[in-house]
Protein backbone atom coordinates (compact mmCIF):
# COMPACT_ATOMS: atom_id res chain seq x y z
CA UNK A 1 0.00 0.00 0.00
CA UNK A 2 1.56 3.07 -1.13
CA UNK A 3 0.25 5.19 0.80
CA UNK A 4 1.09 3.11 4.27
CA UNK A 5 4.62 3.25 2.92
CA UNK A 6 4.70 6.89 2.58
CA UNK A 7 3.49 7.32 6.46
CA UNK A 8 5.97 4.26 7.50
CA UNK A 9 9.08 5.89 5.72
CA UNK A 10 8.56 9.35 7.09
CA UNK A 11 8.02 8.14 10.72
CA UNK A 12 11.09 5.90 10.55
CA UNK A 13 12.98 8.98 9.50
CA UNK A 14 16.54 8.10 10.85
CA UNK A 15 16.06 4.04 11.36
CA UNK A 16 19.42 3.54 9.01
CA UNK A 17 21.64 4.72 12.14
CA UNK A 18 19.53 3.08 14.68
CA UNK A 19 20.67 -0.71 13.18
CA UNK A 20 23.33 -1.99 15.08
CA UNK A 21 24.86 -5.54 15.79
CA UNK A 22 27.16 -6.73 19.10
CA UNK A 23 29.22 -9.80 19.78
CA UNK A 24 28.29 -10.95 22.88
CA UNK A 25 30.17 -9.42 25.67
CA UNK A 26 31.07 -6.54 23.68
CA UNK A 27 29.62 -3.22 22.52
CA UNK A 28 27.04 -2.22 20.16
CA UNK A 29 28.33 -1.16 16.93
CA UNK A 30 26.44 0.77 14.64
CA UNK A 31 25.70 0.64 10.88
CA UNK A 32 27.55 2.84 8.95
CA UNK A 33 24.33 3.58 6.23
CA UNK A 34 24.13 4.65 2.48
CA UNK A 35 27.90 5.89 2.19
CA UNK A 36 27.17 5.86 -1.76
CA UNK A 37 23.91 7.83 -1.84
CA UNK A 38 22.19 9.31 0.50
CA UNK A 39 18.90 7.78 0.74
CA UNK A 40 17.07 10.13 2.83
CA UNK A 41 15.65 13.93 2.63
CA UNK A 42 14.23 16.22 5.15
CA UNK A 43 11.00 14.52 5.04
CA UNK A 44 11.72 10.65 5.20
CA UNK A 45 14.09 7.78 5.05
CA UNK A 46 14.45 5.56 2.30
CA UNK A 47 12.90 1.74 2.09
CA UNK A 48 16.20 0.45 1.00
CA UNK A 49 19.69 0.92 3.00
CA UNK A 50 23.46 -0.19 2.03
CA UNK A 51 24.99 -0.64 5.78
CA UNK A 52 28.34 -1.94 6.60
CA UNK A 53 29.91 -2.55 10.39
CA UNK A 54 33.41 -0.95 11.56
CA UNK A 55 34.22 -4.28 14.04
CA UNK A 56 36.67 -2.94 16.95
CA UNK A 57 39.28 -5.69 17.76
CA UNK A 58 37.63 -6.98 20.53
CA UNK A 59 34.18 -7.74 18.56
CA UNK A 60 36.30 -9.44 15.82
CA UNK A 61 38.37 -11.62 18.51
CA UNK A 62 35.05 -12.44 19.77
CA UNK A 63 33.03 -13.55 16.67
CA UNK A 64 36.22 -15.43 15.87
CA UNK A 65 36.27 -17.31 19.38
CA UNK A 66 32.87 -18.47 18.69
CA UNK A 67 30.84 -15.50 20.73
CA UNK A 68 26.86 -15.52 19.70
CA UNK A 69 25.93 -12.01 17.92
CA UNK A 70 22.76 -10.20 18.17
CA UNK A 71 21.61 -7.21 16.33
CA UNK A 72 18.93 -4.87 16.57
CA UNK A 73 17.35 -2.25 16.22
CA UNK A 74 17.06 1.12 18.26
CA UNK A 75 14.83 3.92 16.72
CA UNK A 76 11.78 5.36 18.65
CA UNK A 77 9.51 4.19 16.28
CA UNK A 78 10.83 0.91 15.91
CA UNK A 79 12.71 -1.38 18.17
CA UNK A 80 13.74 -4.95 17.72
CA UNK A 81 16.40 -7.51 18.69
CA UNK A 82 17.15 -10.56 17.27
CA UNK A 83 19.41 -12.64 20.38
CA UNK A 84 21.35 -14.55 18.44
CA UNK A 85 22.05 -15.28 14.85
CA UNK A 86 22.20 -19.08 13.59
CA UNK A 87 25.13 -20.29 14.33
CA UNK A 88 26.06 -20.81 10.11
CA UNK A 89 25.84 -16.85 10.05
CA UNK A 90 27.95 -16.28 12.60
CA UNK A 91 30.89 -18.55 11.48
CA UNK A 92 30.33 -16.99 7.82
CA UNK A 93 31.11 -13.88 9.47
CA UNK A 94 34.11 -15.56 11.56
CA UNK A 95 35.48 -16.64 8.29
CA UNK A 96 34.97 -13.18 6.37
CA UNK A 97 36.98 -11.54 9.49
CA UNK A 98 39.49 -14.14 9.22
Amino acid sequence: DEEARRVMLTRLKGIEDSVWMRAMGQAKVYAIADEDLARENEEKTSAVHFMRFELDPASITAIKAGAAINIGVDHPEYTSEIAALPDAVRDSLAQDLA
